[in-house]
C-alpha cells in the first residue's frame, strides 16, 4: 500500500504557484485536503472566487491527486494549530505534506511554516514548503489574478492559470431585442461568488453540446438596456438554436471594450458588428 501526501491549502484558481503545491512524488497516495471556499468567505460572507468549488476540484484531479478531502472550515477554524496538526496525522497518517510558503491553519491562523516543519520534523514526515513562483517579476497569487480580472486583463490572468477563467450558467430568458437587430444573444446571470469581472465587451469562446463557437459577450448591467443583477450577453457566431434553460459555458478570452450607452439601435449595431470584427 501507498503511503500518503498530503497537499494543503485553498487552491482557488489552481494557479502556477498551487501546482507546484499539487506535484507531490508519484510514488504516493496523493491527497489535497482542501477548503471548499476561501476562509474569508466563511468568516465575512464575502465570496471572489476565481473558480467555482465543483470546477477547482475537477482541476485539482487532472494534475493526478488521487484523492480530494474538502475541509469543513466550521469544523476546524477554532482549533489551535497544534491540534489541526494532530488532526491531519490521526485521520491522513501522512508521510509527506506539501504546501505554499504562506500557508496558515489554526485559530485565527496561528500557525505556518515554522510549526509545520518541526511537526513534521518530530513525527518523521517529509515537508515540501513551495517557494513562491513568480511570473513577470512577482509571485503568483490568487489575489493577484482576481485582481487582474477586475481590470479586464484576462489574458494575463490566463497565463497563471491551469484553465483559463470561464464560468457556466443557465440560459435564461431575455427581452429578446437582440433578435430584433439580427444578433441574437445568449443571456445569463453572472454567477454569485465569482470575482466580478470588468463590465464590457470581451472576444469569447462558447462551449455547448461538446463543440466550441467563438463570440462576442458583454458583462454588466447594460446601461442601455439596464438591469438590476449582472448580466452576460453573448452573440454566438454561426450557432442558430434555442438554448433556454441549458447550461452554457463561457469563456472570455480578450476584453475590447467597456459598457457603452448607445443613443439609437443602428448605432448599437454598427458597434456590435465592430466589436465582432476587432
Amino acid at each position: 500500500m501507498k503511503k500518503t501526501a498530503l497537499a494543503l491549502g485553498t487552491f482557488d484558481g489552481v494557479h502556477k504557484g498551487h501546482r507546484a503545491v499539487l506535484e507531490m512524488p508519484p510514488e504516493y497516495k496523493k491527497t489535497a485536503v482542501v477548503f471548499s471556499l476561501p476562509p474569508k468567505a466563511f468568516l465575512t460572507g464575502e465570496q471572489e472566487l476565481i473558480m467555482t468549488p465543483e470546477d477547482k476540484f475537477r482541476i485539482i484531479k487532472t494534475l493526478g491527486t488521487d484523492e480530494i478531502y474538502p475541509l469543513d472550515f466550521s469544523a476546524v477554524k477554532d482549533m489551535p494549530a497544534a491540534e489541526f496538526l494532530n488532526f491531519l496525522k490521526e485521520k491522513f497518517s501522512p508521510s509527506y505534506i506539501s504546501c505554499g510558503f504562506n500557508y496558515r491553519f489554526g485559530k485565527n491562523a496561528e500557525g505556518g511554516a515554522g510549526l509545520l516543519k518541526d511537526f513534521c520534523l518530530e513525527n518523521g514526515i517529509v515537508l515540501n514548503c513551495c517557494e513562491p513562483v513568480c511570473e513577470d517579476g512577482a509571485p503568483v497569487s490568487s489575489t493577484r489574478i482576481r485582481r487582474m480580472l477586475k481590470d479586464g486583463e484576462i489574458q494575463k490572468a490566463n497565463r497563471l492559470l491551469t484553465e483559463p477563467f470561464s464560468f457556466t450558467a443557465e440560459v435564461i430568458r431575455g427581452d429578446r431585442r437582440g433578435r430584433t437587430i439580427g444578433f441574437p444573444t445568449v443571456n445569463q446571470r453572472y454567477p454569485d461568488g465569482l470575482v466580478r469581472l470588468k463590465f464590457g465587451v470581451y472576444k469569447s469562446e462558447i462551449r455547448l453540446n461538446g463543440a466550441v463557437y467563438g463570440g462576442i459577450t458583454n458583462i454588466g448591467i447594460r446601461p442601455t438596456w439596464q438591469t438590476d443583477y449582472i448580466i452576460s450577453e453573448t452573440y454566438i457566431i454561426g450557432f442558430s438554436g434555442d438554448l433556454y434553460g441549458k447550461r452554457v459555458t463561457v469563456e472570455p478570452l480578450k476584453f475590447v471594450r467597456g459598457e457603452v450607452r448607445f443613443s439609437s439601435v443602428e448605432q448599437l449595431k454598427r458597434q456590435i458588428q465592430s466589436d465582432i470584427n476587432s
